[in-house]
C-alpha cells in the first residue's frame, strides 16, 4: 500500500540510522522500500548489501543526480501511497507509516502531508521550520476528525502523497543543471496549484539530522545554498523597496501578493563530525 523512497549520497552514518530506526520501524502497510544510492563511495554499498528486508530494493546509480533521483525512483514502484523520506531522518516512532497513512486517508482533499520535526537545535530544518511557524504566519492550525494539522506549504523530510495526486501534477520534477535542489518545494507548489491542501501532521514527529552539525555538506549542496542566498538577497531588496511605499504593506498583507522579505539567520551549528 505504501512505498518509501530514500535518496542518499555519501552519508552512510546517517543512512544506517535511517534504515534501522525509521525504515525498519514501518508497519506491514509499507510494501515497497526503494533506496537510491547516488554513486556513494563511503561504504554505503557494502552497508546496504547487508540489510535484510524483502521489501527493499536498492538502486546503485553510476553518477550523482542528487534530488532529481526521486522521479526515476518512484517510477520503479506501484504502491498507491508514496513517502519521500530524507536519508537524514534518523528516528521515527514504531509504525509511523501507519499513522501518516491513516491521517492522509481521513483528511479531505489532502495532497501532501508531512511529519512534524522533533525539537533539535542542531538541525537546520527544525530551526527554520520553528522560525516559519512563529514569525511567518504561513500555517493555519486546524483539527479535522480529531487530527491536528498545520495547513500550509509543507516541508520535506518525511512526507506522503498519493499516486493519484502524483500523476495529476506529473510527479517530482528533475533539474537540468543542479544536482542538489529543493524538488519537494516545487512539488508542493504544483499540488497547491491543483487545489489540494498541504499540511504538517502535528501528531507525528520524526528526528531530522540535516545540518552541517551532523554531516559534511556536499559541494553541490553548498553551491545551491550560496546561489539561493544571492538570489533571495536581490529579491528581498526589491520587496523592501516596494513595501516602503505608502499603504504597500497593508495591501500586500490583505491580498498576499508576495511573501515578505525573509529575515531568518541560521545559527552556527558547529561540526560534530570533525
Amino acid at each position: 500500500m505504501i512505498v518509501v523512497v530514500v535518496v542518499t549520497h555519501n552519508r552512510v552514518n546517517l543512512l544506517k540510522r535511517c534504515v534501522e530506526d525509521v525504515l525498519l520501524r514501518t508497519s506491514p502497510k509499507t510494501t515497497e522500500i526503494i533506496i537510491w544510492d547516488n554513486a556513494s563511495d563511503d561504504g554505503t554499498q557494502d552497508y546496504l548489501a547487508g540489510v535484510n528486508d524483502p521489501r527493499l530494493r536498492v538502486v546503485h546509480h553510476a553518477t550523482n543526480i542528487g534530488t532529481s533521483a526521486y522521479a526515476p525512483a518512484v517510477a520503479l514502484t506501484t504502491a498507491p501511497y508514496i513517502v519521500e523520506l530524507d536519508d537524514d531522518v534518523i528516528e521515527a516512532p514504531h509504525q509511523w507509516d501507519r499513522t501518516l497513512l491513516s491521517a492522509f486517508q481521513r483528511i479531505p482533499n489532502i495532497g501532501h502531508l508531512a511529519a512534524d520535526l522533533k525539537e533539535d537545535p542542531n538541525d537546520s530544518a527544525y530551526c527554520y521550520l520553528k522560525y516559519v511557524k512563529q514569525t511567518r504566519n504561513v500555517f493555519v492550525p486546524k483539527e479535522i476528525d480529531g487530527i491536528r494539522i498545520l495547513e500550509g506549504p509543507t516541508p520535506g523530510g518525511c512526507a506522503m502523497t498519493s499516486r493519484e495526486v502524483y500523476a495529476r501534477v506529473k510527479g517530482f520534477k528533475q533539474h537540468k543543471k543542479l544536482v542538489f535542489w529543493h524538488e519537494t518545494q516545487t512539488y508542493v507548489r504544483d499540488v497547491r496549484k491543483r487545489g489540494y491542501r498541504t499540511a504538517i501532521l502535528e501528531d507525528l514527529k520524526v528526528w531530522h539530522a540535516g545540518s552541517p552539525y551532523y554531516s559534511k555538506p556536499s559541494p553541490a549542496k553548498i553551491a545551491f545554498h550560496e546561489h539561493r542566498a544571492r538570489l533571495n538577497a536581490r529579491k528581498d531588496l526589491a520587496k523592501k523597496a516596494i513595501l516602503a511605499l505608502p499603504f504597500a504593506t497593508a495591501v500586500n498583507h490583505r491580498y498576499k501578493l508576495f511573501a515578505p522579505p525573509d529575515e531568518y539567520e541560521a545559527p552556527d551549528f558547529g561540526r560534530a563530525w570533525e
